[in-house]
């Protein structure tokens, strides 16, 4: 049985998610728009794999399987497929909307504050819902309204001129207009998240962020534990599957680990059962994706894994503070936005 998070209000989040990124809903074109839309340079090394339509089949398969957390973006481009999905399983009796947990995200091209309603209802029609258990500010970075990658010093909006705080002011209308039940962030450091505990009616109740054992971020899981912040962790197993274009050489395989390989023998499960276990031990959501059917039921079976304070201390040795998704595509010359102030180093 998987664990849940609660929020102030009582509602619970299941801690292991089934994640939407990089699953298409087929078709070359979409795989094109989307691998610009997250800075991919280099056709034909893109993560899909499967055939069209995978995202459908897949979410199906995870509702079938357990998951009641779908995580989803606008900017993924598959929310439409993932909403038929949804729909065909209430239909289906399979499960109930009150059963299920689902997240989406305000991309970087709706920071205005009259662009933030019409951004989130447009995620609700395509998902054929009334509204998100959460919606998330996807990066701290603003673009000019429908501009794309690659992004130029002229579609990039400067934080002094379009603040994260006005872009939050109106997400917190969202709740009170019932269009979604909780409101927080994605990829926000700690000094931004504190800019809005300071400054904000609502504080945000999730931060989104890159974790797992070779980036731990232990101040961040620490400062939100405090402030009453969930983290959800990303890329839980290393997103190996990026393309090409986003590795440096010999760079760490996280799945290849030996340490985690070891741990995940003595426990006759698998690395990535390890990694999934150690993500809730900590008290963070994560959110693997995986189109094999089988991976998708082990990667739920990790809730059953249970590590010991050995395992775990061994694992916090692994922490290289490591990031596989730097924000990089987002530093142009000229540009407002350099990798060093997305994350406050």
């Amino acid at each position: 049985m998987v664990n849940t998070v609660t929020f102030s209000n009582g509602d619970q989040m299941p801690m292991l998610g089934f994640g939407t990124w990089k699953s298409a809903p087929g078709g070359l074109k979409y795989k094109l728009k989307l691998a610009i839309a997250t800075g991919y340079r280099r056709l034909g090394l893109g993560p899909w794999k499967g055939a069209p339509g995978d995202v459908y089949s897949t979410v199906k398969d995870a509702i079938a399987a357990g998951y009641r957390h779908i995580d989803c973006a606008h900017v993924y481009g598959n929310e439409a497929n993932i909403g038929r999905a949804l729909a065909d399983c209430f239909k289906a009796g399979i499960v109930t909307r009150d059963q299920m947990w689902i997240t989406s995200k305000l991309w970087s091209d709706c920071h205005e504050p009259k662009e933030v309603q019409p951004a989130v209802e447009n995620t609700l029609a395509n998902l054929q819902l009334d509204y998100l258990d959460l919606y998330l500010m996807h990066w701290p970075v603003a673009i000019q309204k429908g501009s794309t990658f690659p992004v130029t010093p002229e579609t990039l909006i400067s934080l002094k001129d379009l603040p994260l705080l006005d872009t939050w002011r109106a997400m917190e209308s969202l709740v009170d207009k019932g269009l979604c039940r909780h409101i927080g962030v994605s990829n926000f450091s700690i000094a931004k998240l504190q800019n809005l505990l300071d400054n904000a009616q609502r504080p945000p109740e999730m931060n989104q962020i890159e974790l797992h054992p070779y980036l731990q971020q232990p101040s961040m899981l620490d400062f939100c534990h405090k402030n009453n912040i969930h983290l959800t962790a990303y890329s839980p197993l290393g997103s190996a599957d990026r393309p090409a274009s986003l590795k440096t050489a010999n760079e760490p395989i996280l799945l290849e680990e030996p340490t985690i390989a070891a741990i995940a023998k003595s426990h006759g499960v698998t690395p990535a059962q390890v990694l999934l276990s150690w993500a809730m031990q900590r008290g963070t959501v994560a959110i693997p994706k995986s189109f094999n059917p089988e991976r998708i039921r082990q990667n739920l079976a990790s809730a059953e894994v249970v590590l010991t304070a050995k395992d775990m201390q061994t694992i916090t040795a692994l922490d290289l503070n490591r990031r596989y998704v730097d924000g990089a595509f987002w530093q142009v010359p000229g540009g407002p936005y350099t990798v060093e102030n997305i994350w406050d180093l």
